[in-house]
C-alpha cells in the first residue's frame, strides 16, 4: 500500500516577511558581507542578456518558464545556459528540472528586499 505525506503549504512572501539582503539604502551604512551580496545581485542584472532573462522569466504567465520558452535573446544555447546560471548563482532565479527541460523561477523574496533596498525613506 502506497503511503502519501502531506507538506504544509508555505505563505508567500510580502515585503514585511522577505528575507532581507540588506538593509534600505537609508536606514544605515552596509556591513562588507551585505554588500557583497548585494553587488553580487546587481552585478548579475547588469548584463543586458540576463536582464533580459531575468525579465523574460519574471513576466512569463504562472510565474516560471521552460528554458525552452525564453531562449530568443540573441546568442547561443550554451550562453543562455551560462547566463541563467549566473542569475541562480546570484540568488535571483530558482530552477527545477523536469524531464529534459529545467524550468526557472524568479524568487520572490529576492525581489521583494532588492525593492526594499531601493525604496526611498518613509516608504
Amino acid at each position: 500500500m502506497p503511503t502519501t505525506k502531506s507538506l504544509p503549504l508555505l505563505e508567500p512572501e510580502t515585503a514585511e516577511t522577505a528575507t532581507p539582503c540588506c538593509p534600505p539604502l537609508t536606514e544605515r551604512t552596509f556591513t562588507a558581507e551585505e554588500a557583497e551580496r548585494t553587488a553580487k545581485m546587481f552585478k548579475a542584472l547588469g548584463d543586458p542578456v540576463r536582464l533580459r532573462l531575468f525579465s523574460a522569466v519574471a513576466s512569463h504567465p504562472g510565474g516560471e518558464a521552460c528554458v525552452c520558452d525564453i531562449s530568443d535573446v540573441g546568442v547561443s544555447q550554451p550562453t543562455v545556459s551560462h547566463h541563467l546560471k549566473k542569475l541562480k548563482e546570484a540568488g535571483l532565479l530558482s530552477s527545477e528540472r523536469r524531464g529534459t527541460w529545467v524550468y526557472y523561477r524568479v524568487e520572490p523574496s529576492v525581489v521583494t528586499a532588492m525593492g526594499n533596498l531601493l525604496a526611498p525613506a518613509g516608504n
